[in-house]
């Protein structure tokens, strides 16, 4: 069964009863992680943060506070 009541206007009520809730609508960016320049960034940042001398000692800090995300 078709519903009547049009697309827009679907949208409208839906989005009215969010600010009912308290909600409000935003609209988020976010990078791109499949574009080459981002995968380059990715890659130059990695490089620079293995070359220094705290490189085991920051690693073993991002696992220990990761640890419970992988579980």
């Amino acid at each position: 069964m078709l519903s009547s009541t049009s697309s827009p206007e679907r949208t409208r009520r839906y989005r009215e009863r969010m600010r009912q809730q308290g909600l409000r609508r935003i609209e988020l960016w976010v990078p791109d992680v499949d574009s080459p320049e981002f995968i380059a960034e990715a890659r130059r940042q990695s490089r620079i943060i293995a070359e220094t001398p705290f490189a085991e000692e920051d690693q073993a800090f991002i696992d220990a506070i990761s640890e419970d995300l992988w579980k």
